[in-house]
């Protein structure tokens, strides 16, 4: 059974960050996750991108779009003697990214960890001699650091095997955007809107929105869409052939900016200044298409969505996103209430970016929480279950709920605060959190609601 049937059998799942597995690593941790989810019933695991972060940690800015973070590999895996045959091979089946992404953290870490864009000139322009005689001076280094990401690619495969064993999809994340300071900018600047000084002359970003009043300045480069138009887009083909290979599904992220992206003057310290700009999503999508046939996306649709972005993703068929913290204010038309839920979607209790759905009805005044668990199913107990419920209730054929959710947590417990820079993306759950009747207990919501897919669809 390929992807796009596998999505439309009744199924949930838990989004949970590797980093947030009780030790912040891929370490025997994962099986035991594995087997607690397969025992719980839930076939899906959604995790954020994976790639190197930036000091802030978020996944959304890394170093890297195609490498994995470094940060996973368990202490000790690696000390064992390096088989040369499955380093090689590695190094030729990812040379497309990695020889780069080695010599361009190398270049980092000589560099005081400025970004590439200060580096001496030799090395920001990519003089071919200098990086040649570089390599050579660091070349254990560079090795170590190709190895490194041998060993995680090798890990990540395991567990999408031990995932596909017991019957559970992994859904991963693409960001819309790279950060300028990565190996991706440094390696392609021709992709992306600079300067004659390679710099950002726009940055991405979102106007005004729930999140925050000023927007969002994400601070990311734009991309260079009529370069990237004339190579056919290999860059994001190679890109999303990288993502797929560790996971079954992806969500693009904020998909909207495949119709118009919000383009901030980088001189502007706010989103505020920004406009919409069109983009060639269509041309994107047909090519990737070409590539991915059976379309195993999930356009994540908030914000800012107008008829054009909803006529895109239903033209390619891709399922929306609905988050059940959004749906209790606004008009009768809002998307993501109880009662407007569409089966072609993934519906959540709320996502990475909200506050954790005990710690969001803690705040809500007196006489809101009453009309709110006046339309939730009731006798399923106190929050977050009724949200749970209504989620594993909605039509929607993928339901996602946080593992802060499941462990019943509040706000200390959450893991982002969009337009934040502290205390962000440095939860851990722990195994004393989870209660040994926890499984059984979602097993039977899962069953009451027809989320158990039969052993076909697995």
């Amino acid at each position: 059974m390929d992807m796009a049937q596998r999505i439309k059998s009744r199924r949930a799942g838990v989004l949970l960050h590797p980093t947030s597995l009780p030790n912040g690593t891929l370490d025997d941790n994962v099986e035991r996750f594995l087997d607690w989810m397969k025992s719980a019933g839930l076939t899906v695991w959604q995790v954020l991108p994976l790639g190197p972060p930036h000091a802030d940690r978020s996944p959304y800015q890394v170093y890297s779009a195609h490498a994995l973070n470094p940060a996973l590999l368990p202490s000790g895996m690696g000390n064992n003697e390096v088989d040369e045959a499955v380093l090689a091979e590695f190094c030729r089946a990812e040379s497309a990214w990695l020889d780069d992404y080695a010599l361009f953290v190398t270049l980092h870490e000589q560099n005081d960890n400025q970004r590439w864009s200060l580096w001496p000139e030799q090395y920001r322009c990519r003089q071919t001699e200098a990086l040649a005689q570089f390599s050579q001076q660091h070349e254990i280094r560079i090795r170590q650091l190709k190895w490194e990401q041998c060993l995680l690619f090798r890990r990540w495969r395991q567990i999408k095997r031990l995932a596909h064993e017991r019957g559970i999809i992994l859904f991963g994340d693409l960001p819309i955007a790279v950060a300028y300071d990565s190996a991706d900018v440094w390696t392609h600047p021709e992709l992306f809107k600079l300067d004659d000084q390679l710099q950002p002359t726009v940055v991405a970003g979102v106007p005004p929105d729930y999140f925050s009043p000023t927007g969002q300045r994400w601070g990311n480069p734009h991309y260079n869409w009529q370069q990237m138009e004339l190579n056919n887009f290999a860059w994001w083909r190679g890109r999303m052939a990288s993502a797929l290979c560790l996971v079954d599904l992806v969500r693009i992220d904020h998909f909207r900016g495949l119709q118009a992206l919000w383009e901030i003057p980088a001189a502007s310290p706010t989103a505020m200044d920004g406009c919409w700009v069109e983009t060639p999503g269509r041309q994107l999508l047909s090519v990737l298409r070409e590539d991915f046939p059976s379309m195993p996306f999930v356009a994540e649709d908030l914000g800012v969505i107008t008829p054009e972005v909803v006529a895109l993703r239903k033209e390619f068929g891709l399922p929306s996103l609905s988050v059940l913290q959004f749906g209790f204010s606004g008009g009768e038309d809002n998307p993501h209430s109880v009662d407007n839920q569409v089966e072609n979607s993934v519906v959540y209790t709320g996502t990475h970016d909200n506050d954790t759905t005990c710690g969001w009805f803690a705040e809500l005044e007196p006489e809101l929480q009453q009309q709110i668990l006046q339309v939730l199913p009731r006798d399923v107990g106190l929050m977050p279950w009724p949200l749970i419920e209504a989620a594993l209730q909605s039509v929607a054929m993928i339901a996602i709920i946080p593992m802060q959710d499941w462990l019943e947590l509040g706000t200390e417990h959450r893991i982002n605060t969009p337009g934040t820079a502290e205390n962000n993306w440095k939860w851990r759950f722990d195994w004393d959190q989870v209660k040994p009747q926890l499984a059984a207990t979602i097993h039977d919501a899962l069953m009451r609601n027809g989320r158990i897919p039969a052993p076909r669809e697995l």
